[in-house]
């Protein structure tokens, strides 16, 4: 079990006209972040670009996401899932995304990512969803304490 620190229990909730995009090299390094990924995430662009996008990444996420992710990119093409991600301050924020590859001149040379905001609902889904996953793959989970 970890124990958590600073705002984990803080969400900035995405709004619903906005788009938060970004483009990665083949290896998921951040080759492009637009303001609102910036303004989200509480990152500059320029601390995101240059980074592995799962600067973002969020301990509530399964492992087991990620293969999936990388192994359906590999085979398809193509991803698209809930992800709940970390902020540079340690809250959170919780999107649909959706990935695909980039095709120039006939080879794959980057991939896309275009998130969306999702429901309380589906939040409150996938956090369960998500929080059996790690239980079932013995990943640590989160352990709440109030004081």
């Amino acid at each position: 079990m970890e124990f958590l620190s600073g705002n984990f229990l803080c969400e900035t909730i995405v709004p619903k006209e906005e788009l938060i995009v970004s483009r990665t090299d083949l290896k998921g390094i951040i080759t492009y972040a637009n303001e609102t990924f910036a303004l989200i995430s509480g990152y500059s662009i320029d601390e995101l670009v240059g980074k592995p996008h799962n600067i973002v990444r969020h301990p509530d996420m399964p492992k087991s996401i990620f293969k999936e992710l990388w192994k359906s990119l590999e085979t398809k093409g193509s991803w698209s899932g809930i992800v709940k991600n970390l902020r540079k301050d340690e809250g959170f924020y919780w999107v649909y995304a959706e990935i695909s590859e980039v095709i120039k001149d006939g080879n794959l040379v980057e991939y896309k990512s275009i998130r969306t905001p999702i429901s309380f609902e589906d939040k409150i889904k996938y956090q369960l969803l998500y929080d059996e996953i790690k239980k079932m793959n013995n990943e640590t989970t989160r352990k709440v304490i109030y004081t």
